[in-house]
């Protein structure tokens, strides 16, 4: 195994950094966002993404899983670091933080690299806020086999903790793509197949809709739903029936119905 550098203060430089990405503006400035657990950073690896920084637990570094980690990012120029579970709850700010912390570049894709006839099915968002919602978004689209996870305007970080985390790895298994209101509207002027947005208002139900590929879904916000300007440039509105008193469904649970109801549909086509 790659020798690690050991580190013990809590003023360290790198462990300064690490500590730093919890922040937005350090995660843009520095390129670079964290992962937490041996599973994930696993998980990640075998996606062929490598941290540039590895931090574990001294105690865990004779782990084979651990060993294989610390190599690649060695052998990839990346730094290694074993540290103390103070330190690790340094960066993490937590008590009972993850044996292993990794800090992985950051990718951004803009909408002009979207290949629409490389998947079946993509999902826009339109201006979501709140990072767990999105990372589990991110989750069951990798789960269904999308091909993209489109952010529109102003969203919320990717790369922040709370996205992260809920997307258990997802994030390095799909590819995520953002741009502005009007980059989506010029995408989806030349787009091939569906556009289909959901509305309370809408007559169709989404059951009950003949999808064709490749369909990209927009969904909206909670608050207010999709812009007028992006429900507009939908091909097709449906609805998810509301049987309750509830007026709307958790973004994140709609998302997930529309992604497996289009893609079943799309599989008995």
């Amino acid at each position: 195994m790659s020798d690690a550098k050991v580190i013990t203060s809590l003023t360290n430089a790198t462990v300064k950094l690490l500590a730093s990405l919890r922040l937005e503006k350090f995660r843009q400035e520095h390129g670079l966002f964290l992962m937490e657990g041996v599973r994930t950073l696993t998980d990640a690896q075998h996606a062929g993404a490598i941290p540039h920084i590895l931090a574990y637990r001294e105690d865990v570094g004779s782990q084979a899983n651990v060993r294989e980690l610390a190599n690649a990012c060695a052998q990839a120029g990346g730094s290694v670091i074993a540290v103390s579970e103070e330190i690790l709850c340094k960066i993490t700010q937590k008590e009972n933080p993850q044996t292993l912390i990794g800090a992985y570049p950051i990718q951004r894709r803009d909408f002009a690299e979207i290949d629409a006839q490389v998947g079946r099915v993509f999902i826009a968002l339109d201006r979501i806020r709140d990072p767990g919602n999105l990372g589990t978004i991110i989750r069951t689209a990798d789960a269904v086999g999308a091909a993209g996870v489109l952010l529109i305007g102003s969203c919320c970080d990717v790369y922040t903790p709370e996205c992260t985390r809920a997307s258990t790895g997802s994030i390095f298994h799909i590819p995520i793509f953002a741009g502005t209101e009007q980059r989506f509207l010029e995408l989806v002027g030349t787009w091939p197949g569906l556009v289909i947005g959901t509305a309370t208002t809408a007559r169709i139900d989404y059951r009950q809709t003949p999808y064709q590929k490749p369909s990209l879904i927009v969904m909206g916000t909670e608050q207010s739903g999709l812009s007028d300007v992006i429900a507009k440039a939908c091909r097709l509105m449906v609805r998810i029936p509301m049987h309750g008193r509830a007026e709307s469904l958790n973004v994140a649970v709609a998302s997930s119905l529309m992604l497996y109801a289009v893609h079943d549909g799309l599989a008995n086509t």
